[in-house]
Formats: structure tokens, sequence, C-alpha cells
């Protein structure tokens, strides 16, 4: 890897995430290698979580390691004890933190000052994990991943940030439908564009949902209002109200598309009523590969890595 920490999809060549992912295929068929045998990791999350807490306590677990959850209130990071702080005392303790934050860039402060390897688990930026598994389950689902065309319709979020980047790393076209305003960050946008020249993908942004899901193999939304954003919910549901995934939209795509959605859903807003139940819909295959993924990416950053404390 480019470096000790992975806070980024693009920390990852497609080299190495095909590895990973060809990896998760294994351990998912079988059982897992004991490669954390010894190894003490530290769940540090600012915000709640179901998928993310519980499937890196249990991937860790099953490889045979050991991890302790660190809650707002324990840490309270950058409040109570700088950042810096926290990053080189807990470096005293594990061999590696897995992190959620609101903040990008306190994530990136924690990386920079702690001596052992960093995975972000979610920030106001990226979702890498997420998106990793993501193009787990699309490639499981559809045997392979260039030249498929996944549209993602709605906000340009973190979720987006990282699928955009995980796909075009993998030959995946990917297209986005937003509305003015809400497309993903230009940032992001360039780097995915410099992957692209290598991987052949092409990028579309377009504020019609149709244009973006037109012939696509996947299809996928997140929620409209992501936390932290409360106050802008009213707003974010007039702006998004023609960007809901329905079955209408989805007859666009091609006949055996399937429906990708990162969880939690809001029934009702971004995806329509009873979809997550459709033949269309892998959302809970996907959510599963979340386990899967993450056990291959904590074999590869720390099956090697280690102090002993």
């Amino acid at each position: 890897m480019k470096t000790k920490d992975m806070l980024s999809v693009a920390d990852l060549s497609a080299a190495e995430t095909e590895k990973i992912i060809a990896q998760a295929l294994k351990m998912k068929r079988g059982t897992a290698p004991q490669l954390l045998s010894g190894k003490i990791l530290a769940l540090m999350f600012e915000k709640p979580s179901l998928r993310t807490r519980v499937s890196f306590e249990v991937a860790v677990h099953q490889l045979g390691g050991y991890c302790f959850y660190l809650s707002p209130d324990e840490v309270g990071l950058g409040k109570r004890e700088p950042v810096s702080d926290v990053a080189r005392v807990l470096s005293r303790y594990v061999h590696g933190i897995i992190a959620r934050t609101f903040s990008h860039e306190a994530l990136q402060m924690l990386a920079r000052y702690s001596t052992v390897p960093v995975i972000n688990a979610l920030s106001d930026e990226e979702h890498p994990c997420q998106a990793l598994a993501d193009i787990l389950t699309i490639h499981e689902k559809k045997g392979k991943l260039k030249g498929l065309n996944l549209a993602y319709i709605g906000d340009g979020n973190n979720v987006a940030n990282s699928l955009l980047l995980a796909a075009v790393n993998t030959g995946v076209n990917f297209r986005i439908a937003a509305p003015p305003g809400y497309v993903v960050k230009d940032e992001i946008l360039q780097k995915a564009k410099g992957l692209a020249v290598n991987s052949g993908s092409q990028i579309l942004l377009t504020e019609k949902p149709e244009e973006a899901v037109n012939d696509a193999d996947v299809v996928y939304t997140d929620v409209w209002t992501s936390m932290g954003q409360e106050a802008e919910a009213e707003k974010r549901r007039k702006d998004f109200a023609r960007y809901q995934v329905d079955a209408r939209l989805l007859s666009l795509a091609k006949k055996d598309v399937i429906f990708m959605h990162p969880l939690p859903a809001h029934h009702g807003e971004e995806v329509a009523v009873g979809l997550l139940d459709s033949t269309y819909s892998v959302v809970f295959d996907q959510a599963e590969n979340r386990l899967h993924l993450q056990k291959a990416l904590l074999a590869e950053m720390f099956g090697r890595v280690g102090r002993t404390r």
C-alpha cells in the first residue's frame, strides 16, 4: 500500500483492490485464517454505527484478534484531548486504529501522529470500506467489473465520493445524477479522472436520473440527509424530490440490473417503499459483504504488521 493507513479508496492501487476482493470472496466461502492472533485494535467512533461497528468487531474476532470500542464521550477527540495526543497514546497500546470521525481532517491528523495503521471507518469526505464492499458485491453478482455501468442517484456525499473512486479504479463506468449544488467534491472528481485514465472508465455527471440509469448494470442510492445535516432535511427533501429510485426508474436500466443501498434507508424518500425487498435488490447481501471485505482488508494490513506490546 502507498501508506501505512487506509483513509481513502485511492490509497489502494487497482491491483491491491482486486487482491483484497479476491481474498474477501475466498474468506466468504471458507474459514478465516487467524492472521490477527495477538493483535489488538481500537474502534474509535464519533458517530453512531450498526453495520460498521458490528462488522469490524466480528471481523477482528474471526481473524483471531481482539478489539475494543471507544465512544465519543470516552475520547472527546479534539475537545477533551488533542487529536495528536490521542494518536500517540493509542499507538503505545494497540496495533491499529479503526476510526469513524465527523471531520476528515481529524482523521488525517490521527494518521499523521499515529505510528500504527489507521483505517477510515467513515468521515465527512469518504467511506472507503463501504465502497470496497460495494465493489465486492458487484463483482460477486455480475462476475466482472470492467466495463459495467454504475448509476448513482442522489447526494454527492462521502459514500458517493468513495464509490466513484472505487469504481473507476477497477474499470467500472460511473454516472451520478444529482441536483445542482449536490455533486461530488471537485477534488474527488479530479482524482477520479486521473484513475480513469489508467482504467479506461468513463465518468458522467448529470442532473437527470433517467440519463444516468439508461443501460445501467447497477443502480445505487443513499440517504438525502446524512448524519450532521438534520437541519437541512426539509430543504433536501424538496431538492431531491425527483431523485427517488423506484420501479419506473429501474425499468430504464438493463433487465438484469441490481439495486444497491448502503443503509440505513429512508423508505419513501430516496428509495420507494418495498424496493429493498424486490428481486432487483442486493442490499442485504451488500451489508453482509462489509464483514468479508473488512476481514480481507484487515488481513492485508495487519496480518503481517505488528509490534508486540
